[in-house]
This record gives C-alpha cells, structure tokens and sequence, in this order.
C-alpha cells in the first residue's frame, strides 16, 4: 500500500512538470522576423538567402495601370507546377480590363485584399506574417507572393513534383486483399487513409522535424478511439526529437522508441493503408514521414509480429491455422541449430539410434565441432540473403539461389559440412522469411541460442528462452504491455491473438490499448518514463 501511494505522488509530481513545462513552451516569445515591407529589401533578401541556387526562381512585376504596384512572386523550379503558375497566378494578373476596375485604390493592404479575393483562382491559399514562414513554403514546394507596401505575404499551393504512382508494396505482398501501398508524397498517403476511414473524427497534426531538413510529420490517429494519453505521449516524444535530418521514418523509430536498446521492434511499421487503417481503428496512432512510404504504428505488440493483413480476407480457420504456423516458424528458425548442436554435444540418448547413427556416419572427416560448423553455415547463409538484396533483382535471385545450391554441395563433398547441417540451415533459412517483422532481431535470437545450446545444452536453451520471455514482459510499448493480451492476461483480448475468432464475433476493440484491462497503477503508465525533471 505505501508502495502504491508513493508511485501515486510521483507520478503526480511529474505529470504537473509536464504540464508546466508545456505552458511553458507555449508561452515562449517567438523570434520576430517580419517581411519586408519593400519588395526591393525582400528580393535582395531572398537573393542573399538563395544565393548560388539555380533551381531558386523569382519574378517581379506591376500590376494597375495608374498605381503600378509591385509584386514578387518565387519559388523552386522542379517542385511547382508552372503551367499551374501561369494560368492561375500570371495570367489574371495581366488582365488590365479587371484591375483599373479598383486601380485608384489598388495599394498596400487594400492590393492583397484584391489579388486574393478576384484574382487568385486557387483553392488553398494562406497569408503567412513572418519572412522564415515564406521560406519554409518556398522549400516545401508552394510559390509565394510578396505585394510591396505589405508586410502579408500569400503562400499559394501550387505543388507540382514528379511522384511514384499508387502500386502493390513488395514487403508486404497478399494473395487476396488491396494491392494499393504508400507513396513517398506525404499527402498522398493521408488520402489512401481518408479513403478507407470516411470519418472526420479522423484528425493528421503536423510537425516539422530536423534542423536541416525540415521534413513534415503528420501524427495520425481517431478522435474518440485512441487514448489521450497515448496521443500526448507520442506529440511530446516527437516534439523532443533534436537532430539535423530526418530522411525516413526509421530516424523516428529511434527516437521514439521505448527500448532502443533491446533486441525486440516496439514501434511498428507498415506499407500498405489498409493495415494502418486497421490498426487506428483498434485505437493506434500512426506517424507518417514525407519522403517514405512507410508509415509507424504505435504501440506495437509482440502478437503483430505473426499477423498479416490477409488473416482477415481470409477464413477464421485457416487465418488461425496459419498463424499457428508462423508461431512455429518463429521457434524453428531461432531453436532449431541450438537444439542439433546441443543434441549432439550433450544429449546423444535422446536421438533415435538409428538417427544416431546417420548423423555421426555424415559428420565423419568434419574437422570442427557441430558448433563451428553450424555458426559457419549460418554466416554463409546472411551472406547470402544480403547479397541476393542488395544485388539487382534479376542477378539477385540467381545468386540467393545457385550460390545456395552450389556452395552446399560443395560444402559437403569437400567434408566442410555434414547433410544434416545443410538441412538444418535450409529449413532454418526458409522459417525465417516468414516473421518478417522480426527479420532483425531473428539472427540475435538464435545465436543466442546457439551459444547457450553449445554451453550447456537444452538447460542453456531454456535458460536463454526465460530470459528473453523476461524481457519481453518487462518491455512496454508507449505505456502498453509487449505481451498483451497475455501478460496481462485478457480474455476479452484474446480473440485476435493466435486464434482469430469470425469477424462477426469480435464486438469490443483491445482493451490493452484503451487501457481498460487494469486501473493498477503497475498497468497504466499514464507518464512517458523518459520525461526528466528539470
């Protein structure tokens, strides 16, 4: 009880530090840097600012007959549309029937007024006060206008770069489901999402990130459904992100991250919308990074790691059946070495003598231990399943598969590996391409295991195994429990774990990530742990 009432007071203690250093933030005094009111001290500005950039376009000229009133407009060559630029900005305002309709008055506030009510053709349009918000609008694409005589200048979208068309992801392929994936065009991405969620619940706050860069992030996630808390969380992680470049999401995954040194993903990653869309219904947050298709999720579970978006195109059974599978593909391919060094080294009675036999007859004139011969034949194999990546895709697979075909019969015919092992490194091989969320964290595991099993054999394997279920139990996900609905465990929750009940039948969202499974203070981590006092 004392335990509960101090953890209460500290967690009361933090929450009003945070809450005073966000008033804090917010009522900080913005540098001033107004524009220009003379069109001349912008251009010379904007010259001095863009200088030796040849992509960097401006263009001065008057508007009005009597009042001649000047106007600048710039912009990046290769991000804007210019066809757009000359019928919807150049265009009306050559048109000298319409502007000596108010010519005498055409001046200062009066001209802006003007240009944006009758002349600007352009469905979004916004007047900025400050020089730097016009330059971050002539870098992200937008053409910006200066009017002399005003210190308001209008930021016009007209955004025209060359982008990858919608196509089918290849990390994430289906047999049955959308074959659309994201694009690395930001707001494309918030389209595919609005698509599949028509509901203006669905709320994108944006975020400028990297000191360099300033690369948009959008927080995405729906009003109603996901848990405030888990919101602030992830706004304020963002917000402390202090770096120079932000190239793609995974720079975001690293900062954000709960465990960024454990060997487990505790935010997760997606190419295709309708797994984002799925996971903001169950009352995720997703983080979207301009310049990459792949889109964050968070809090991320454990149990992500064996689903796929196709378990619900699919039958419950055979979405069940298969889940099953990759659990079992997860055991195989992290165990199944460990468990034949640690069989031959240490526990020969437990394998069939016949079996025994075989095995020892193969490893005759092997002249280094099984776990030699296995750690070896694990590297060949990382070898080369990078090789057949990073090389072109046609040379890629040739490689990935002859090499594997050649170098194992070679291997064993020159007696530098027995069969067994070779089967063993196949069967080891093809498991591992199933998690694919696991991909980085697979090779870490079974040399763990393999370690262990060489050690002291299937005592070492399970030893090993606590410790990463351990580990796994301690890890939290923005608040969440890695190993929800099991640890803790929630009955309600586990009809969408390894066994996926109809569709039909699942009436309530996961309760791990409403936070509704516990009011034990143990369960609700209300306060990211990584806020420190000031």
């Amino acid at each position: 009880m004392f335990r509960k009432i101090l953890r209460s007071l500290y967690y009361l203690k933090l929450k009003s530090i945070n809450a005073a250093a966000e008033v804090a933030e917010k009522n900080k005094p913005a540098k001033e840097n107004k524009i220009p009111i003379s069109v001349a001290e912008i251009k010379i500005k904007l010259q001095n600012l863009f200088v030796d950039a040849n992509d960097f376009v401006l263009r001065e000229y008057s508007i009005g007959e009597k009042s001649k009133v000047k106007v600048l407009i710039s912009f990046i060559d290769g991000l804007v549309n210019k066809k757009l630029i000359n019928d919807h900005l150049l265009k009306p305002f050559m048109i000298d029937s319409i502007l000596t309709k108010l010519d005498e008055n055409l001046s200062g506030k009066n001209a802006v007024n003007f240009i944006e009510e009758y002349l600007l053709s352009t469905c979004e349009l916004t007047k900025v006060s400050t020089f730097d918000e016009t330059v971050h609008g002539i870098l992200s694409g937008d053409t910006v206008l200066y009017i002399d005589g005003s210190r308001i200048a209008l930021v016009i979208n007209l955004r025209g770069w060359e982008m990858r068309q919608v196509a089918e992801p290849r990390t994430e392929t289906v047999v049955r489901g959308p074959r659309e994936g994201f694009v690395e065009t930001i707001r494309t991405n918030t389209s595919l999402l609005r698509r599949k969620i028509k509901n203006p619940n669905l709320k994108f706050e944006t975020l400028t990130l990297g000191k360099q860069t300033k690369t948009d992030v959008m927080i995405c996630y729906i009003k109603g459904i996901a848990h405030e808390d888990i919101i602030a969380t992830v706004r304020r992680r963002l917000k402390r992100i202090n770096t120079d470049a932000i190239l793609e999401s995974g720079y975001i995954e690293e900062f954000i991250e709960d465990a960024p040194l454990g060997l487990f993903p505790t935010v997760g990653n997606s190419e295709k919308p309708d797994v984002v869309a799925g996971k903001l219904l169950e009352g995720r947050v997703a983080i979207l990074c301009d310049g990459t298709p792949f889109v964050l999720t968070v809090p991320y579970l454990f149990i992500e790691a064996i689903q796929s978006s196709e378990d619900y195109y699919s039958r419950w059974v055979y979405a069940s059946a298969i889940r099953i599978l990759r659990l079992l593909a997860l055991v195989i391919t992290t165990m199944l070495p460990a468990l034949y060094v640690a069989g031959l080294t240490f526990h020969q009675s437990v394998i069939p003598f016949k079996l025994l036999l075989t095995m020892a007859a193969s490893r005759q004139g092997i002249p280094y231990s099984p776990f030699v011969e296995a750690l070896l034949m694990l590297i060949s194999f990382e070898l080369l399943r990078e090789a057949g990546i990073r090389l072109p895709r046609p040379v890629g697979q040739a490689i990935s598969i002859v090499g594997a075909l050649v170098l194992g019969e070679a291997a064993v015919q020159a007696g530098l590996a027995s069969n067994p092992m070779v089967i063993i490194t196949s069967i080891t091989a093809i498991t591992s391409f199933i998690n694919v969320p696991l991909a980085g964290t697979i090779p870490f595991l079974r040399l763990a295991f393999l370690i262990a099993g060489n050690i002291v054999g299937l005592l070492g394997i399970m030893l090993v195994g606590l410790l990463f279920l351990l580990q796994l139990c301690a890890i939290r996900s923005f608040g969440v429990p890695y190993l929800s609905s099991f640890a803790p465990l929630s009955g309600s929750d586990l009809k969408d774990t390894l066994i996926r009940i109809p569709i039909w039948a699942m009436l309530t969202r996961p309760k791990a990530l409403t936070w509704e499974y516990s009011k034990d203070l143990k369960y609700r981590m209300k306060i990211d742990y990584r806020q420190k006092e000031d």
